[in-house]
Formats: structure tokens, C-alpha cells, sequence
């Protein structure tokens, strides 16, 4: 398929835009008209017309009733390149719509962050009724995703209201797993082949949270939250985890921190003795994840163990008393159908866990899942209608979402929504979603995400534990950016949404 860009430079837009209709095909991106035009063809252009620049598309795509067609728009005068931009994606979907029968239902926004524009409306004065409005209007949003967005700021709100400019987050990773998930697009590493990596990636690990906290005090930071991930961190050993925690708490300050996660992610490594070091040193939140309750999709997708256990694991978590208990799940799983999606739903709740983290099976560059031949196929579901029948049990259960991102691959252009019962929302997620607080990395993959006065920077570690390992005084160099950045910003209010 070529994508053909005349007079203008949106073809980032237009380009996801068109993946959203035809996930997984091979696009070539121009910027003429090819010498032989071939073969499927999205033509995008602004022209001239009485001294205006009006949006063009035509579209030309073989096996399809719809065939061939052409669209324009209204006369835009001097309009901005952001509306026309806005214009041209409006002008293309349209098409594609006619032309294929798929409706994406988060319309032209390919963004990640779709929350955002909440909050930015908002701000421009704009009341609920009107946001909504220009959501469905001007960004071909369906009414129910719409609303999710509204939703989800609205209970954002307190968390956002208590970040300040001073205030900051820590990220440990945690890159080691029993295996590595079908899906899995992370750097972690599964724990059998990586796992004499360990002891010196913990070591070095521990001088990296060392540097970490001792540049957090010299910029006069406050430490908000601290979340462990990966990867799977109880696939350490409790040997091994409580030497973690005893460096996290003897380099930093947690007067002040109002919530401390450990991803628990997997049931098979879930121990009495790890649970209870983790409450030892103050972890109050932690996440068991079992994406599905359906055993033979557990198998598929790579994972060794059974509904069975996720609900054991969770009773034991609940013995020790923390404040939040998460659990994952993930809509479109190879095998799923209907009934199965269903009866997740019916295990998970009847649970109850504070937390639950809805998301759309998303088919990433390098996961093992992409390999497959049927990757792109999607799923034979209407996983929009299961994800709408989630959200009204969830909501009938006393939970509301609180933080939605979206990514793209993700099958059936849908989202990942994290839904809490009010009061036990994560400021970690909201503060990492929303990119208004700084986040400090450690780790291998770690991502450090400067925030403040509306400018954002990041400051990315070595992906691989053995790159980590192997650079690991690089690392540390790059840690400069910190205080540069600080320092060129100093005195800049953070925006708290």
C-alpha cells in the first residue's frame, strides 16, 4: 500500500491514521506521486484553491465494494497546520470508512493520551458538555470513549491537585520473569537463562539508587511515590528482594511518599516470606496479574501457572494487609471467545480487589506474538462490546477508571483503562500517564522522565541487563541531564493538570 503525501507534512498522522484501518500492512510513505501507481493507493493533499488550502483525499483500494472515491472539505481560509492537519485526518477516515466498513472508535486520534485533551479544553474554558461535543465532532471520538476520557479526568483530579513542583516519583526495573509472555514487548528476561545476571545486576543496581537519591536530595526533591516493575520483581529470591528494599530504604527518605507498589505480577512467584518482607519495608501496594482465568489460554500465552493459583496468591496477599491488591487482565487473547472473557470477569470480581487494570491485547514490534502469522488478523471478538460490558460491571461493583492510555498495534484501535474503587486510585499511574511529575529511573530499561514548567525530558538507561551491567559507569554519566535540566528550568511551576 502507498500512502501519498502532496503539500504538506502530516504524513505521521495520516500514515496511523491509515494503520488503523489496515493493521499490520506494509506502507510506503511518499511525498509525490509514484511513476507507477499501482496497486492500493491513499492519496493525501492540501491545494490550492482561490488562495485557500483545502484538504483532498482520494483513495483507491482493490477487493473492496467501495472501491474508489474522492472527498474535499470546506474552504480553511488561513487556518492553522494544526487544523488543517485536523482536517485532512477528518477528510481520510471518512474515506476509509466508506470504503472498508470499519469504524475506529477513537475516531482520528492516534495520540497515547487522549485524557490530556481533557484537561487542556478544560483549561481553555471549555465545560463538559462542550468537551464532549468537540471530541465527537471535530475528532469522530463515538460517544462512549468520550465519556471514558471525561470520566477518568474527573477522578484525577485529587491526585493532580497534590503534585507539586518539588515533588518526584522513583522507578526501579526489575527486568527478569519465570517466562517471557506471548505478547511481552519489555526487555525482561526470563529468569533461567538470565539468571546468574542477577547478583551483579543487583549490585550495580544498588549503587545506581545510591546516585539516584543522593542527586534527588541536592536538587531539593521530595519523594511522592516508588514503584518497582519490570518484568516480574518476586521472581527475585527474598534474599535477594529484601536486599532491594533495604537499599531503597536506606537511600532515601519515605517520610514523605504516599504509596509504595511492588509488581507481584505472577502467582508462581508469590511467597508467604516475600509477602511479608514487602510490608516489612513499607510496600503497601502491590499487583498479581493473571490477564485471563482461563487455563488453556494461560498456557498459550506462555505462562506456568493456573487460575487456580492467581486466586490462592491473592487470598495470601490479603492475609498481609495491603492498602491496594491490582489485578490485570487483557481483553483479546489468542482463544478467547465471549464466554471466557466472561467468566474472568465473574472470578476477578467475585475477588474484589481494590484495583483492575483492563487492557487490549496490543501487538507490539518485539514480542513473539508479531512472529505470528495471524498476529495482525485481530480478534474475531467485538472486543469494543466486551469492553463496554467490563466497564458496566465494573461500575456496578463500586469502580470507576482513573488513568486510559492507548498504544498503538493495539487490536480493534481500543484502549487500556486502569479502574479503581474511589480512594485506592494509583498516583504513580496518573502521575506516569499524565507526564506532569518527575519520574526517576533506575534499572535496566528504566526510563527517568523530567517534568517541569510544561517541558519534559527523558533520560533513558541501557535496555538489557547485560548492557547495564556492561555500561554501567556510562549509565551513570548520563545521570548530568538531571541537573541540567533543573537547573534550566529553575523556578518553573509544574503544571498539575
Amino acid at each position: 500500500m502507498t500512502l501519498v503525501c502532496l503539500n504538506h507534512t502530516f504524513a505521521y498522522e495520516m500514515e496511523h491514521i491509515l494503520r488503523m484501518f489496515f493493521p499490520g500492512a506494509p506502507i510506503k510513505t511518499r511525498s509525490g506521486l509514484p511513476e507507477d501507481p499501482g496497486g492500493d493507493l491513499v492519496l493525501t493533499e492540501l491545494r490550492e484553491q482561490n488562495g485557500a488550502r483545502v484538504p483532498f483525499v482520494r483513495v483507491r483500494l482493490s477487493g473492496l465494494s467501495a472501491g474508489t472515491g474522492t472527498v474535499g472539505a470546506q474552504d480553511t481560509g488561513a487556518a492553522p497546520d494544526s487544523e488543517l492537519e485536523r482536517r485532512l485526518g477528518v477528510c481520510l477516515y471518512r474515506l476509509l470508512q466508506k470504503s472498508t466498513g470499519v469504524t475506529p472508535p477513537w475516531g482520528i486520534l492516534t495520540g497515547v493520551r487522549p485524557v490530556r485533551l481533557c484537561r487542556r479544553w478544560a483549561e481553555q474554558g471549555l465545560d463538559e458538555k462542550a468537551i464532549r461535543r468537540r471530541f465527537e465532532r471535530d475528532y469522530l471520538v463515538q460517544p462512549g470513549k468520550a465519556d471514558l476520557a471525561l470520566q477518568t479526568a474527573g477522578a484525577q483530579k485529587r491526585i493532580l491537585a497534590g503534585n507539586t513542583p518539588d515533588s518526584y516519583s522513583l522507578y526501579i526495573s526489575i527486568p527478569f520473569c519465570p517466562t517471557r509472555c506471548l505478547y511481552c514487548s519489555f526487555v525482561s528476561s526470563a529468569i533461567a537463562g538470565a539468571k546468574k545476571l542477577v547478583p551483579d545486576y543487583l549490585r550495580l543496581l544498588d549503587r545506581e539508587l545510591r546516585a539516584t537519591a543522593a542527586l534527588a536530595e541536592r536538587l531539593g526533591l521530595v519523594l511522592h511515590t516508588v514503584y518497582v516493575g519490570g518484568g516480574t520483581p518476586t521472581t527475585l529470591d527474598a534474599e535477594q528482594l529484601e536486599l532491594l528494599l533495604k537499599s531503597v530504604s536506606q537511600n532515601f527518605d519515605l517520610t514523605n511518599i504516599l504509596e509504595y507498589t511492588v509488581e507481584a505480577g505472577r502467582p508462581d512467584t508469590i511467597t508467604a516470606e516475600k509477602l511479608e518482607i514487602l510490608r516489612k519495608f513499607g510496600v503497601d501496594r502491590i499487583s498479581i496479574n493473571p490477564q485471563t482465568m482461563d487455563d488453556t489460554i494461560l498456557r498459550t500465552i506462555g505462562r506456568d501457572h493456573t487460575a487456580a493459583q492467581v486466586e490462592e496468591s491473592y487470598r495470601l496477599a490479603k492475609q498481609f494487609d495491603f492498602s491496594a491488591v491490582n489485578m490485570d487482565l487483557i481483553a483479546g487473547l489468542p482463544g478467547e471467545s465471549a464466554g471466557s472473557f466472561s467468566a474472568t470477569l465473574d472470578r476477578v470480581l467475585a475477588l474484589s480487589p481494590e484495583n483492575i487494570t483492563l487492557h487490549t491485547l496490543t501487538v507490539k514490534r518485539s514480542s513473539h506474538l508479531r512472529e505470528r502469522e495471524d498476529a495482525f488478523a485481530g480478534s474475531p471478538l467485538a472486543l469494543g462490546e466486551l469492553l463496554g460490558v467490563a466497564q458496566s460491571r465494573f461500575a456496578s461493583e463500586g469502580y470507576r477508571p482513573y488513568y486510559l492510555y492507548r498504544q498503538k498495534g493495539t487490536v480493534q484501535n481500543l484502549e487500556n483503562t486502569g479502574y479503581a474503587r474511589p480512594g485506592t486510585e494509583s498516583a504513580y499511574n496518573v502521575y506516569s500517564m499524565e507526564e506532569v511529575h518527575t519520574i526517576l529511573g533506575a534499572g535496566a530499561g528504566a526510563i527517568t522522565k523530567l517534568c517541569r514548567g510544561g517541558h519534559i525530558r527523558r533520560v533513558c538507561n541501557f535496555k538489557y541487563p547485560y548492557e547495564y551491567i556492561a555500561r554501567f559507569g556510562e549509565l551513570l554519566e548520563r545521570k548530568s541531564a538531571v541537573e541540567e535540566f533543573y537547573e534550566e528550568h529553575s523556578g518553573k511551576e509544574v503544571y498539575p493538570g
